[in-house]
């Protein structure tokens, strides 16, 4: 049994009218992490407005390709073989997202495989607004040791069964979700709320051919999942240049240089929701570099040289932003 640490008892004009009215508490497993990866499991558990929950549902998915790190997930291309196609799924999935806010652990990656899936079978998924309780637990302040899902768990006394399991670590979210958000409803927090733009149009990129490089003359052209689009301005002061050995602090003004596993703009969105300040270039009040290729002779590599800009790569940046200092008081 769950032990709830925040208050229950809301009367109907306590609840703050501007929280939305249904959520659907989203995890799905895929092949991976970058652009052109699949999902291979989804779980939806529907809530309503307070958090308590009205139903659940999942299912394993065929991505028609390597399952990916079995290590992880444990699901083998012979489990998957007889999984329905994202498609054959798609619209029972869309009704249990339809009107609801998408609520998931670092929910800019879950929404944007859905997105790329729902364009794959040139549908247009039904989700308007997501919410990260990454940023929820921030926002109230939450005394975790990091911004893991299980760190959010054991806060909330709520048990894992099955970590990277999809209907499970759904369903741990779930429980972990209710507490939070009344927790900001008695404490009167705004939520996290992030609109979620469609993916109308969608072209795999396709597998470079043997000697062929994936950028550059004859190698394919990588297509851009969405619309370019202004960010907000970041709401923190940059706290000056990231030290090596230290954790990020909100406000710290990242750059980003070269190719990266993961598509740049969910890098650049992970960064942004975690209240870090993404920079289009380097200037003397750039906190951090993130290339790849440290060694390479791009612009931003050479500024970052001249004026003595920390620099790290992908990996090392992934690790960092699971813990991101909170902005100091004003």
């Amino acid at each position: 049994m769950l032990e709830d640490r925040t208050p229950t008892a809301f009367s109907p004009t306590e609840w703050p009218t501007a929280y939305p009215r249904r959520y659907a508490v989203v995890d799905v497993e895929t092949t991976g992490l970058a652009r052109d990866d699949r999902i291979i499991s989804a779980a939806v558990y529907r809530l309503d407005a307070r958090g308590e929950v009205e139903d659940h549902w999942y299912t394993l998915v065929n991505p028609e390709r390597d399952p990916g790190p079995v290590w992880i997930h444990g699901l083998t291309s012979e489990a998957l073989e007889g999984a329905p196609l994202f498609q054959d799924v798609a619209q029972e999935f869309a009704d249990r997202l339809d009107g609801r806010v998408l609520v998931a652990h670092n929910a800019v990656f879950d929404w944007q495989m859905i997105a790329r899936e729902y364009a794959r079978a040139k549908r247009e998924a039904p989700v308007r607004q997501r919410l990260c309780t990454i940023a929820l637990s921030k926002e109230l302040a939450l005394p975790l040791p990091n911004h893991k899902l299980e760190s959010l768990a054991a806060h909330f006394g709520v048990v894992q069964r099955r970590a990277h399991h999809a209907l499970d670590d759904a369903r741990v979210l779930a429980e972990a979700f209710r507490p939070s958000l009344r927790a900001a409803a008695a404490g009167g927090v705004r939520l996290p709320l992030h609109e979620c733009r469609p993916l109308t149009e969608w072209q795999d990129r396709p597998a470079p051919r043997i000697g062929q490089q994936a950028t550059g003359p004859g190698g394919y052209r990588p297509t851009s999942w969405r619309p370019a689009r202004k960010r907000p301005a970041c709401p923190y002061p940059n706290p000056g240049r990231y030290e090596d050995g230290k954790s990020l602090k909100q406000g710290m003004r990242i750059a980003f240089s070269g190719d990266t596993s993961i598509e740049r703009e969910l890098l650049e969105d992970r960064a942004t929701e975690a209240g870090l300040h993404v920079a289009t270039s380097i200037s003397r009040l750039t906190s951090l570099l993130v290339t790849n290729d440290p060694d390479s002779g791009t612009s931003k590599v050479v500024k970052a040289r001249q004026f003595g800009t920390p620099v790290v790569d992908e990996a090392a940046f992934g690790q960092l932003l699971r813990d991101v200092e909170p902005a100091a008081r004003q």
